[in-house]
Parts: C-alpha cells; sequence; structure tokens
C-alpha cells in the first residue's frame, strides 16, 4: 500500500473508503491501536505533526490479528481535510513520511488538491473522487428510506438527488430533516424544497418576467420581498445562473453579459457586500439586457 491522496468534492465518501479499507485490513480489535485519524477540529499545527504522528509513526506493528488471519505490518494515519492545514505543517510532515515507510502509511484527505503542497502530491498515490452519479444516489435514498421506514414519493427522491449536487451525505441529512418535520407523513417535494433551502422556481421566474417589464419600481418591491422572505441571495445568484444558461430565450451575448454580473455579484457576496445592494444591481443589468432589443 503506497502513502495515498483522496481528493474530490464533500459527501463523496472519501473518507468512509479509508476507513472501510482499515477495518478490512486489521480487525476491529487491532484498528484502534493501528489507526490514529486527525481531521480539523483536531490540533494539528507543526507541533502535533511533530509529536502526535510522529510518535505513533515510530511504533513497529506486527503482520498478525488476534484471529489469526495475516494483516499488514504497517500502521495508518489518516489526515482528513488536509487542505486547511498549514503549510508549516504540511512540510513538516514529508519528513516523516519519508523516514516511517516501513512502519506507517499516510492517507491525506482534502476537497482542494491545489492545496496541498508539491513535495506532498508527489509522495502520494492519488485518486479523484467524482460527485456520485443521480442513479446510485436515488438506490441509496430508497435504501435508507425503506431501513427507517420513511414514506418518501419519488419525485420527492428525484428532487433530494437534484438539491444535493452529487452530495450523498448533504441528500441523507436533508432526508432527516424532512423525516422529523413529517413525523411519519409521506415526504414530498415541496418539503425537500422548503427544508433544502431552495428559492422555488415561481420566484426564479417572477424575477425574470419583472426584469422583462421594465419596471424598476417592481424590481425594488421585488428585491424586498425576496430578503424579507429570508431567501439566500447567494442562492438565488446560483439558480438564476443555471436558468438562463439552460434558456432558449436570450442570445448568446445577453447571456454571457449577465453571467459576468453573478459572478461578480457573488464575489461581493462572499466578501460581506450588502444582500440589497447587489441584488439590485443584479436585476438593474438584467432588465437592461432584457429590454434593450424592445
Amino acid at each position: 500500500l503506497p502513502n495515498l491522496l483522496f481528493y474530490g468534492p464533500p459527501g463523496t465518501g472519501k473518507t468512509s473508503t479509508i476507513l472501510a479499507a482499515a477495518r478490512e485490513l486489521y480487525g476491529p480489535e487491532l484498528f484502534r491501536q493501528r489507526v490514529l485519524e486527525l481531521n480539523a477540529s483536531d490540533e494539528r499545527g507543526i507541533q502535533v505533526i511533530r509529536e502526535k504522528v510522529k510518535a505513533f509513526a515510530q511504533l513497529t506493528a506486527s503482520g498478525s490479528r488476534p484471529d489469526g488471519k495475516a494483516c499488514p505490518p504497517f500502521k495508518i494515519v489518516i489526515l482528513d481535510e488536509a487542505d486547511s492545514m498549514t503549510s508549516a505543517a504540511q512540510a513538516a510532515l514529508r519528513r516523516t513520511m519519508e523516514k516511517e515507510s516501513k512502519t506507517t502509511r499516510f492517507c491525506l484527505i482534502c476537497n482542494y488538491i491545489s492545496r496541498i503542497i508539491e513535495p506532498l502530491t508527489s509522495r502520494c498515490s492519488k485518486f479523484r473522487f467524482k460527485p456520485l452519479s443521480d442513479k446510485i444516489q436515488q438506490q441509496r435514498l430508497l435504501d435508507v428510506s425503506e431501513k427507517e421506514h420513511v414514506k418518501i414519493s419519488s419525485e420527492a427522491v428525484s428532487y433530494l438527488v437534484k438539491v444535493s449536487e452529487g452530495d450523498l451525505r448533504k441528500a441523507i441529512t436533508f432526508l432527516q430533516s424532512a423525516t422529523r418535520l413529517m413525523g411519519g407523513k409521506e415526504i414530498t417535494e415541496k418539503i425537500v424544497t422548503e427544508i433544502a433551502g431552495v428559492i422555488p422556481k415561481e420566484a426564479t421566474d417572477e424575477v425574470l418576467s419583472v426584469c422583462r417589464s421594465g419596471s424598476f419600481e417592481k424590481l425594488e418591491t421585488l428585491a424586498k420581498n425576496l430578503i424579507n422572505e429570508g431567501y439566500a441571495v447567494a442562492q438565488l445568484v446560483n439558480q438564476l445562473h443555471d436558468t438562463v444558461v439552460e434558456s432558449e430565450d436570450y442570445s448568446d451575448k445577453q447571456k454571457s453579459v449577465i453571467v459576468e454580473k453573478l459572478a461578480e455579484v457573488d464575489k461581493c457576496l462572499a466578501d460581506g457586500a450588502d444582500e440589497y445592494l447587489q441584488l439590485m444591481s443584479l436585476f438593474a443589468l438584467v432588465m437592461q439586457q432584457l429590454t434593450q432589443n424592445t
């Protein structure tokens, strides 16, 4: 087994894969002694890497299990969310990785491989985890619903898959929340929409139709209403992007100008800008684009 680097979006089974592999290799008794798991909530600055990880890595391991089966003569250190480790801590790790290669294997798990320093990535075998396919997610959600005796409509399952965007953990969390809310009644698409914080399609359609009307007063009222309803503006930006890009009603030039503005607004919101002002500036530009030709 080489040193491993698992990367990919959240909720795609990176941590589960290595934990399942470790349990398979060591069995339930040895698992605790042979596996050290550290994630972002644990202290793992440069000091911890030098002391805790190094001390664990230096222990030797035998090649047999209490149940008589053979097991690999090395231990596994799992560093979950490794992209949030400081560069100094990552740099301290590379020497330990090389030095203890006889007794220890490292498994780094991260969402963004670009945040791991080059010397570490070159020492690992890289595995990319893709977002899960809709079919796999649907099957898993149906299995969970069946085992937990949850009533859920097939439309709600499809919608759960759509809003979770390949993140199975997110989909299961939404299902859990919906089950608690409904208390045994059937879960419908409407409930999933409310729980996932998705803005209803009618609201995004209304935004575009008001922009087409060319009335700034209506636009202002709509922006205030959307914010008073408690909708997240970042979510609205994402949904408007999908609606505009997939629509046949706009020219390529209109689409490119609107999408550029959406990107700008998204960046401003991430930097902590005022939601109402950003929303108004976005709507004003969309209105200009949609009323130019008329």
